[in-house]
């Protein structure tokens, strides 16, 4: 996994919507409420197809920047900044997709009034509820008619792995925050009315403060080894919230990772393994939107190139 480079003081700057971070080295990131990957050594796999003739690019080339919603909200603080690195693939989508403007939603109106905006479709899917944007329902829809007649299935990992609310962000946030205070606190290195101050604050005033231990090596991830960061989305910013993500069940067949290819799905957070992302366009258009080819755990990933 990709080691990410903060900057080296966290600065707490919570109003208009923005925070403002310095940080140190990060590291590998594991984003949902069960296990992610370690970062790993890892050797390519063979490149996925080309999506159907159906599907087209319908963004200029001219880096990732210039392909972002005219109208998008650039961030200005570091945080922003971190996190559409990390998350913004999903900006680049095509095909009658439908893109956030914004890296975070501020709160629970701000995700609904998004997802009220955006045409979306639901169909039950390996007996379990799958909500998407319609182009991406569409397009994973014609991915499992190609698998099963390839004698393979395509299926969500759970019941969560498609559509999300704000408040479900914010419970897998806690899931890390509250165990990691109960942690630290037994061994001394957060007093218990630190831990409570911080918890009582909203999620979205949390997630600098989190930062800022984690500066002193007070980590929040599952596996208290690496920044929280890498194993949750922080509230407002998870890719699923846009309808435009699916954690899939069957990610670790390389068969099932190319026909969803195929068909617009692409890996876009490398430490993320079972999650993937529809940005509705061929494979070789994405160098043309401003993403760039990594791998991780042999598998290959579609990330922002800036």
């Amino acid at each position: 996994m990709r080691a990410i480079r903060y900057f080296a003081f966290l600065t707490i700057l919570v109003f208009a919507g923005c925070w403002s971070i310095d940080s140190k080295a990060g590291n590998s990131r594991d984003d949902t409420p069960v296990e992610r990957a370690s970062a790993t050594p890892t050797p390519r796999v063979s490149p996925t197809p080309k999506v159907t003739p159906t599907m087209s690019k319908e963004k200029p080339s001219g880096g990732f920047m210039a392909n972002l919603p005219s109208d998008f909200e650039q961030p200005t603080d570091d945080a922003g900044r971190l996190l559409l690195k990390e998350y913004g693939s999903l900006f680049a989508t095509g095909n009658g997709a439908i893109a956030p403007k914004k890296v975070v939603f501020k709160d629970d109106a701000d995700v609904k009034a998004f997802q009220a905006s955006a045409p979306q479709s639901t169909e039950t899917i390996g007996g379990m509820t799958v909500t998407l944007q319609t182009p991406a329902m569409t397009a994973l829809k014609a991915a499992i008619a190609e698998a099963r007649a390839a004698g393979l299935s395509i299926g969500p990992r759970g019941g969560d792995s498609s559509k999300r609310g704000y408040q479900q962000t914010v419970t897998l946030w806690a899931s890390r925050v509250n165990p990691g205070f109960v942690y630290w606190v037994g061994k001394g290195r957060v007093t218990q009315a630190e831990a409570s101050r911080i918890k009582a604050l909203s999620p979205f005033q949390q997630v600098p403060e989190i930062l800022r231990l984690e500066q002193d090596g007070i980590f929040f991830a599952k596996d208290l080894s690496k920044s929280i960061i890498y194993s949750v989305a922080p509230p407002g910013t998870s890719q699923h919230l846009a309808m435009l993500a699916l954690d899939v069940k069957e990610n670790e067949n390389p068969r099932v990772r190319q026909i969803l290819a195929k068909n617009g799905w692409f890996q876009t957070v490398s430490s993320d393994l079972p999650h993937f992302t529809y940005l509705g366009v061929s494979e070789s258009d994405l160098p043309g939107l401003g993403l760039k080819q990594i791998t991780n755990s042999g598998r290959t990933f579609w990330v922002p190139d800036i």
